[in-house]
C-alpha cells in the first residue's frame, strides 16, 4: 500500500468492506484500481458479521426455494427478477470465494449448511460465528497481491464529482494526509455501506455513517426504501452493540426486566421465541414504560438456564465477548436492547450495479438492488455483496468508452488553504461533537422500532434546523465551495480527526432526514418499518418509497 495518491484511476472503489473488496478483486486486471477507506481494511460491517451466507447448494434445496423464501420475507416489496438473479447466481459466487480462499466449515468432505429464521432449508454456509470476517480477511489478503490496486487507507470522499455538461460522474473529490484533492475516474463504484450511526443503538461500527447514500443524494441520485431498517432484538448494550444470537434465546435464555420478571410474554404468547421484529418491539415498548433514557436502557438475557455445558460448546465467542466487558454470563444475565441492524434501502441500481447516474455504480448495502425488500432474509446481506460485486467484471468495455470521451483534467490552480482562529476552531468543534451526539438520539427516538407521525414531524423540523446551522460552519462552507480545479491544505490541529468528524456529522444529518421523511410518507406499517398510528399492512403501499433531491413518490414493483 502506497502513501502518494494518483490523480487518476480507470476505477475509484469507494468503501472497503465485503462489497468494495470483492467488486476491486472482480474488476478486470489490466484496469488500475483507486481502493478508498476511511479506516483501515479490517474495519466494516461485513467483517463484524458473525451469521453467514446463503446459498442453496445441498441437494434438497434449490434456488427456486431461496427466491420463494426471500420474497416472503420482503413482505411484498422485492423485485423477482433481482431476487431470481441473486439465488442462481449463489452457488457459483459460493464456489469462487472457496477458490480465492475462503475457509467454511465443514462437515466430513462436506460444506457444513445450517438452518437461520425464515429459511425453509439448510443453506447458510458459516466459519464458526465470525464468517464475515472469515470473507473479510481472505478477500484483504488478495487485494494485497493485485499489482493494479492501489489502497488508499484512512482517506474521506468528501463528493462525487460530475462532469458540468453530461452530469457523469467523473471522480470523487477526497480529503487525504491533510489535503482535500480531486480524483478523476472513469467510474465510480459506491460500497461504502449502511447508516447505522445514525441511531443511537446499532450493531454497525463507527464507520457506517450513510456517506454513500448522502454523497449521491446530494448529486441527484435516486434513492429508494429508505425507511426499512432491521432491528434485531438483543444486542449488548457496550460500545460496539455485539449481537447476542438469536440461537442463545432458542437454547432456552430468558428475557427479564430490572425486576427479574420474563416480560416477553406480555406482548406475544411465544416470548423470547417471536418473530425478531415482535421481540425488538417488545422490549422498546418496555423499555418506554420503565426507562428514564432511551437510548442507554437496556433489559436482560439470562443465558444461566442453559446447561452450562451447552453455553461452551455453542456460544464461545458470545462468552468471549461478554468476558471483555467483565460480565460471566454463567453467573449474572447480560444487558441487552434492540439496535439497528440492516439499511435495506439505499441507492437505486440495475442487476449491473448501474445508478441513475452514469458513470456512478453502488454496490452492498449502500444499493437498493431490490432484493431485501421491506425486510432482509437472514445471511443474503453478504451474498449480495458477492453477487452483485462480481457483475464489475463488465466494467473494461465501458472504461475504455468512457477514456476516450471525458474531457482532460483541468489543471490545478495553486493550493488554497484553510486556517482558523484556535478560539474558533474549538468553538466549532464544541458543537459538532455536541451534533454527533444529538442526531441518534433523536432519531432511535423518533424514527427508531416504533414510529408515530407527530413525532416524525417534531424530528424533521429540528433536523432541517440542525441543517441550517451546519451550513453556517467556515469549514463546511470551504470545503463544499471549493472547485475541481482547486486543491487546498488545512491548517487545524488535529485535522484528520476534526474533517472527518465535520464530514460524518454533516452526512448523518442528510440521512436522518432522508430516513425520517420517507418513514413520514409511507402510512403504514411493513417489514422493518413500524408505524404506532397505522400498525397495519395497506395494500394500497405494496409499491416503493422513491426520492430524488426533495421529492418523494410511490413507485411500482
Amino acid at each position: 500500500m502506497t502513501t502518494n495518491l494518483e490523480s487518476h484511476f480507470d476505477v475509484i472503489v469507494v468503501g472497503a468492506g465485503a462489497a468494495g473488496l470483492y467488486t476491486a478483486l472482480c474488476i478486470p486486471a489490466d484496469l488500475k484500481i483507486g481502493l478508498i477507506t476511511k479506516e483501515t481494511l479490517s474495519l466494516s460491517a461485513s467483517d463484524w458479521a458473525q451469521g453467514g451466507i446463503a446459498a442453496a447448494i445441498a441437494p434438497q434445496d434449490s434456488p427456486s426455494f431461496h427466491v420463494e423464501d426471500t420474497i416472503k420475507a420482503g413482505v411484498g416489496l422485492c423485485d423477482r427478477e433481482a431476487v431470481e438473479f441473486l439465488a442462481n447466481k449463489a452457488p457459483s459466487c459460493i464456489q469462487s470465494l472457496i477458490e480465492l480462499g475462503v475457509a467454511f466449515d465443514r462437515q466430513g468432505n462436506e460444506l457444513a449448511l445450517t438452518l437461520e429464521a425464515a429459511h425453509s432449508r439448510n443453506r447458510v454456509l458459516h466459519s464458526a460465528d465470525t464468517t464475515g470476517r472469515e470473507v473479510i480477511t481472505t478477500l484483504t489478503n488478495q487485494v494485497l497481491q493485485r499489482q493494479n490496486i492501489q489502497v488508499i487507507q484512512q482517506a474521506l470522499a468528501l463528493s462525487l464529482w460530475l462532469e458540468p455538461e453530461t452530469k457523469r460522474c467523473q471522480g470523487i473529490s477526497l480529503f487525504y494526509q491533510g489535503t482535500v484533492t480531486w480524483v478523476k475516474a472513469s467510474a465510480v463504484v459506491l460500497a461504502t455501506g449502511g447508516g447505522g450511526q445514525v441511531f443511537a443503538q446499532t450493531t454497525n461500527p463507527a464507520v457506517s455513517t450513510g456517506d454513500g447514500v448522502a454523497m449521491a443524494w446530494r448529486v441527484g441520485a435516486i434513492l429508494r426504501d429508505l425507511e426499512f431498517v432491521q432491528f434485531h432484538p438483543t444486542a449488548l448494550t457496550k460500545p460496539g452493540r455485539f449481537l447476542i444470537s438469536e440461537a442463545v434465546r432458542g437454547e432456552g435464555a430468558h428475557l427479564i426486566d430490572g425486576e427479574g420478571r420474563r416480560f416477553a410474554f406480555d406482548y406475544h404468547p411465544s416470548g423470547e421465541l417471536a418473530p425478531r421484529d415482535v421481540v425488538s418491539r417488545a422490549i422498546f415498548t418496555h423499555l418506554q414504560r420503565t426507562a428514564t433514557d432511551l437510548a442507554t436502557a437496556s433489559v436482560w438475557l439470562d443465558m444461566r438456564p442453559i446447561p452450562a455445558e451447552k453455553i461452551r460448546h455453542r456460544f464461545p465467542n458470545i462468552i468471549k465477548v461478554c468476558n471483555h466487558w467483565g460480565i460471566d454470563v454463567f453467573s449474572e444475565p447480560v444487558p441487552v436492547a434492540p439496535a439497528a441492524h440492516y439499511w435495506m434501502g439505499g441507492i437505486v441500481t440495475d442487476l449491473a450495479n448501474r445508478t441513475n447516474i452514469p458513470g456512478l455504480y453502488a454496490v452492498g448495502e449502500t444499493a437498493s438492488t431490490g432484493v431485501h425488500g421491506a425486510n432482509r432474509l437472514a445471511s443474503n446481506s453478504l451474498l449480495e455483496c458477492i453477487v452483485f460485486g462480481a457483475q464489475m467484471d463488465c466494467l473494461k468495455d465501458e472504461v475504455k468508452r468512457v477514456k476516450d470521451e471525458l474531457p482532460e483534467s483541468p489543471s490545478l490552480l495553486h493550493p488554497l488553504s484553510f486556517t482558523i482562529s484556535e478560539s474558533e476552531w474549538a468553538s466549532q468543534q464544541e458543537y459538532l461533537e455536541a451534533l454527533r451526539q444529538k442526531i441518534p438520539r433523536l432519531v432511535w427516538e423518533h424514527a427508531g422500532i416504533c414510529r408515530e407521525q407527530s413525532g416524525m414531524e417534531v424530528a424533521i423540523a429540528t433536523v432541517e434546523s440542525w441543517q441550517r446551522e451546519i451550513a453556517t460552519l467556515p469549514i463546511g462552507q470551504f470545503l463544499k465551495s471549493l472547485q475541481p480545479t482547486q486543491s487546498a491544505t488545512l491548517n487545524l490541529p488535529d485535522v484528520e480527526r476534526q474533517i472527518r468528524l465535520w464530514a460524518e456529522t454533516d452526512n448523518l444529518l442528510d440521512i436522518a432526514y432522508l430516513i425520517l421523511k420517507s418513514a413520514a410518507f409511507r402510512t403504514e406499517s411493513r417489514g422493518g418499518h413500524y408505524r404506532c398510528d397505522y400498525p397495519h399492512i395497506d395494500s394500497d403501499w405494496q409499491v416503493h418509497t422513491t426520492l430524488q433531491h426533495y421529492n418523494w413518490w410511490k413507485s411500482p414493483i
